[in-house]
């Protein structure tokens, strides 16, 4: 099959949120994003991993994924699916949800069949999407949305718990992706050894502290291409030995290359 990769991102006028609509058969790899994802399967189908295990994903599911949650993504049969997304930074969702009551919670299912939640979707990416839409109308069907989603695929999070060793390993790879950093250093500054910090990071987080530092340098560098930085400079400043590895980084996490990642925001 011919590979097909098409992504659209869509200005949108409401702070915190991002709408995207993909046609792709690309393999994604494992990684995660730093907001709240939702998104509903319009053609074709798909085969992820999540916590859960694998999951499969076919025309008019909706799949959801919490901010730092690792999953993967490929089509069923190499088909070609397409999807719309949502994504809400972690902060405005909490925001929202507190004003209702609602304190620290996970999405539990990165697949559900839920027709109405699928409905609330679409409605808000087309407002979102479409000029026209008032404020009222877009935050009115944003809180239906989020508290459809916590209401019935969500629950609450326990919080105080002591910071396990990945966590440590983790809040240093998110601190300063761009700074190198060795194994040897996250064991200690985790108080475990190499092996404990490999076993337990990759049961944890799904992927290698290494992969893991990689999507986070891809995810910097997407900001700064975002704010109009051009790829060698950002190659640099996101941590990467070379523009052609940020750009061999970028492709596998992405399907696109830096520069064409650019151009929709120049």
């Amino acid at each position: 099959h011919a590979w097909v990769h098409h992504v659209q991102q869509h200005p949108v006028p409401m702070r915190g949120a991002r709408a995207m609509s993909l046609v792709s058969n690309h393999h994604f790899p494992r990684h995660s994003h730093d907001e709240f994802g939702i998104g509903v399967i319009a053609a074709g189908a798909q085969r992820s991993w999540s916590g859960m295990g694998l999951v499969e994903a076919g025309p008019g599911d909706v799949i959801m994924v919490n901010p730092g949650e690792m999953h993967d993504g490929l089509p069923l049969g190499d088909k070609p699916r397409r999807w719309r997304m949502l994504y809400f930074d972690a902060g405005r969702v909490a925001e929202e949800l507190a004003q209702e009551g609602i304190q620290r919670l996970d999405l539990l299912r990165p697949v559900a069949r839920d027709p109405l939640l699928a409905r609330q979707f679409l409605r808000l990416f087309t407002r979102l999407t479409s000029d026209g839409a008032g404020p009222l109308a877009r935050e009115a069907h944003l809180l239906r949305l989020l508290m459809r989603m916590f209401q019935r695929h969500g629950t609450a999070r326990p919080s105080g718990a002591p910071m396990s060793a990945v966590a440590k390993a983790l809040q240093r790879l998110n601190a300063a992706p761009e700074e190198p950093v060795s194994l040897a250093e996250l064991a200690a500054l985790s108080g475990v050894s190499r092996f404990q910090l490999l076993r337990g990071f990759a049961r944890e987080v799904g992927i290698t502290p290494h992969a893991y530092l990689v999507q986070r340098r891809v995810l910097t560098a997407q900001q700064l291409l975002a704010a109009g930085r051009r790829p060698v400079e950002v190659a640099a400043q996101a941590g990467f030995a070379d523009q052609a590895h940020m750009t061999r980084a970028f492709v596998r996490q992405l399907g696109i290359t830096p520069a064409r990642f650019r151009a929709v925001f120049t």
